[in-house]
């Protein structure tokens, strides 16, 4: 089991100068080194308190996102998956996994408030403004939980059909969501709690990641078949399918410079630029490291936050014989990758 963080716990870090950067001017910073060997999900990101949240199998790491510094903590949130962020309340969410729960905590303070229930399995989770509304996309239940963020109360369960992964939402009142196991892509209106559309999203398979430039009404969803599928969010239709590598598993959107990332665990980072309105083009694909498969962006600075380890193979055993591998003690790193 993963050790909690101590928060006066030394952060060491090394920087690491580029031999080249490329076009879209993205290479390695700085390496940070983080407490902990277990494994992580998703990254959150709090603009307005300037804290970058990692999830880290038991608890949710907080580091200061201009100095990379461990700012808290976040304790007792069991497979913690992912953190949604809801400034206008002061109250951060995270989906906690092995015991079908939310955490609210305080933004500024970091400390728990309560803790809510959900559906089977909450992997991702997203904040809508409109409706003040928490919603979990619930992997073992294939469903979504809809929580009043005041009050934890839940407000609705919607049945998605499928497996979902991630979610965004357009600052509308609509939910956007990838289901995995299905390929498609559901829109959820957040005040009726009932799914306004289903779009199919050939050729993309599996989608994982999921982004979205507002401005334009797009979402960029990472596909497990090395693409990028960038939809219409008005009508589903798939605009383009850019080239993307192995393993994909977050996708983000930079309203600042138009970039879309999608991160893979093979160790590439894709940047995809929006030339005009429904026009993309692959700027790039920066050399990460194996394992880094989700991130975070920085609206303020456009800086990229992943996280990774190495990995120790497991034998295998008659009743496992394709062993997950176990995270090599000390390993466990931020990637901060600047322009």
């Amino acid at each position: 089991m993963l050790q909690k963080i101590a928060f006066a716990a030394a952060v060491a870090a090394c920087v690491v100068t580029p031999a080249f950067a490329g076009p879209s001017g993205y290479h390695l910073a700085r390496t940070v080194s983080l407490p902990g060997d277990g494994f992580w999900d998703y990254l959150g990101f709090d603009n307005a308190n300037r804290h970058l949240f990692v999830t880290h199998g038991t608890h949710v790491m907080v580091l200061d996102a201009d100095t990379q510094a461990i700012a808290g903590d976040i304790p007792d949130t069991a497979r913690v998956h992912g953190v949604a962020v809801a400034d206008d309340l002061g109250r951060g969410f995270t989906s906690d996994g092995g015991d079908n729960t939310v955490t609210a905590f305080d933004l500024k303070t970091l400390k728990t408030v309560a803790r809510y229930p959900t559906g089977t399995g909450p992997d991702s989770i997203a904040y809508e403004p409109v409706t003040h509304r928490v919603f979990t996309f619930n992997g073992g239940s294939k469903d979504t939980t809809a929580l009043d963020a005041a009050t934890g109360a839940v407000v609705g369960t919607i049945p998605l059909g499928g497996r979902p992964e991630t979610a965004v939402v357009d600052g509308l009142g609509n939910v956007f969501a990838d289901i995995e196991s299905t390929s498609e892509i559901v829109k959820i209106d957040a005040q009726t709690l009932k799914v306004a559309a289903r779009w199919k999203l050939a050729p993309c398979e599996s989608p994982s990641g999921l982004a979205m430039d507002t401005a334009h009404g797009v979402l960029f969803a990472g596909c497990d078949n090395k693409m990028m599928a960038v939809i219409d969010a008005s009508n589903g239709k798939v605009l383009a399918t850019p080239a993307i590598g192995d393993g994909v598993d977050a996708d983000r959107f930079d309203p600042g410079t138009g970039y879309a990332f999608a991160s893979m665990g093979e160790g590439t980072l894709t940047v995809v630029h929006e030339d005009a309105p429904h026009k993309f083009s692959v700027v790039e694909n920066v050399p990460t490291q194996k394992g880094a498969r989700t991130m975070e962006v920085d609206p303020k600075t456009h800086t990229v936050f992943l996280v990774t380890a190495d990995r120790t193979p497991t034998p295998p055993t008659p009743d496992n014989p394709h062993p997950r591998p176990t995270i090599t003690p000390g390993t466990f790193r931020l990637l901060v990758y600047a322009r």
